[in-house]
């Protein structure tokens, strides 16, 4: 069947003003299994842009040639709000503007009001329970009315990924190496995607605190398990967030190998037909969120730092110094040092500072004790 592309509009934000989404759907509509990919929620993050337009190309070969099993939604671009978002020729797409905040944060959680609607059906056949699961997630979505533009793109967005059986958003970081954020219940089942994306950390946890995308599509399926356990209720979406290196990292090279990884895993989660080659080796081992520390700055300066992406710290090393521009010749730098032993995952592109910015990730084995509660990035 091939490709149907679908323009979606969004509520007005203003007079004269109007945004889109453009989705293409490739594969027969309501077919297993579903798989749902968006990129660049966070409108300044263009290699996931790249990654998706690589692998659309991929994609509509496959679909010439008949190979498209089940169904795949593709977002080329996940947030036309962000996108549209200038300050004197600076893109700003990680908030919104009109005060709805990072547009990757407090998506909602349905469990409370799906467990109520599903609590008096359930029985002992897991299949059945996630038909019923999500029969119920679509009427609780249906119940949500938008006032206002940022709603309703959120809106789209849940109702076409509800019962999606993959989710993948795409994201970049700021000076960055591959990772991947899962729930540890899709460990090691996510290890083929971390191979074949090459990344050099994944990140595990559950509930990361911010009430990410990602999580509102897999912790749905945990939670629901934990408040209903007399039945069966497995981890039904797999759902991650990839992060394309940095925000600079833009180019064909990068995409064409980016969009290769995701058609592979595609085909071998079995949504393309055909035999897929071996996995590359694995570059890390799966770690806890709670045991990556982000380093944050101390005070208001110049970044000077004393670390590369992918250097191996230990923990009490000098990560970066802060310079105050306004200081004597001579002044003392404010030091920043690790407190876990690890890999340097991310850096600050933007050299100057202000008192508690994020610098740096280092990815460590042990939990750290302040790394509670909210464990994202604002």
């Amino acid at each position: 069947m091939a490709r149907q592309s679908e323009r979606i509009p969004l509520l007005p934000p203003g007079p004269g003003v109007s945004h889109h989404l453009t989705l293409h759907r490739y594969g027969e509509r309501g077919a297993r299994p579903k798989a749902y990919l968006q990129a660049s929620l966070h409108a300044d993050e263009t290699p996931a842009m790249m990654a998706v337009h690589h692998l659309l190309r991929r994609l509509e070969e496959a679909d010439r040639a008949g190979l498209i099993r089940g169904e795949i939604l593709l977002l080329p671009y996940a947030n036309p709000i962000g996108l549209s978002q200038w300050v004197n020729e600076a893109q700003l797409g990680r908030y919104e503007l009109r005060g709805g905040g990072n547009f990757n944060r407090n998506w909602p959680d349905l469990a409370p009001k799906v467990a109520e609607l599903v609590k008096a059906k359930l029985g002992g056949d897991a299949e059945r329970n996630v038909a019923l699961i999500r029969e119920a997630v679509g009427q609780v979505l249906g119940e949500i009315k938008p006032r206002k533009e940022l709603d309703q793109l959120r809106l789209v967005i849940m109702r076409l990924s509800l019962d999606a059986d993959v989710v993948l958003d795409l994201h970049c970081d700021d000076e960055s190496l591959m990772h991947l954020f899962l729930i540890p219940q899709h460990w090691p089942e996510g290890e083929s995607l971390a191979r074949l994306l090459g990344v050099s950390a994944v990140l595990l946890e559950e509930d990361s605190g911010g009430g990410s995308f990602d999580e509102f599509n897999s912790t749905l399926w945990t939670r629901l398990a934990k408040r209903l356990p007399d039945h069966p209720i497995p981890p039904v979406c797999f759902s991650g967030t990839v992060e394309f290196r940095g925000g600079g990292d833009v180019s064909d090279e990068h995409g064409e190998k980016d969009g290769e990884a995701l058609f592979r895993f595609l085909r071998r989660r079995g949504f393309i037909a055909g035999e897929d080659g071996p996995l590359p080796e694995a570059l890390c081992e799966a770690t806890y969120l709670n045991a990556t520390q982000t380093l944050r700055s101390p005070a208001f300066g110049i970044v000077a730092y004393k670390v590369q992406l992918g250097d191996r710290v230990s923990k009490g090393q000098i990560i970066a110094e802060i310079i105050d521009p306004g200081a004597p010749p001579g002044a003392p730098r404010a030091i920043c040092r690790a407190e876990t032993d690890g890999i340097v995952l991310s850096r600050r592109h933007h050299k100057f500072v202000s008192i508690g910015q994020s610098l740096t990730k280092i990815v460590g084995r042990d939990a750290l004790p302040d790394r509670v509660g909210y464990l994202l990035e604002d």
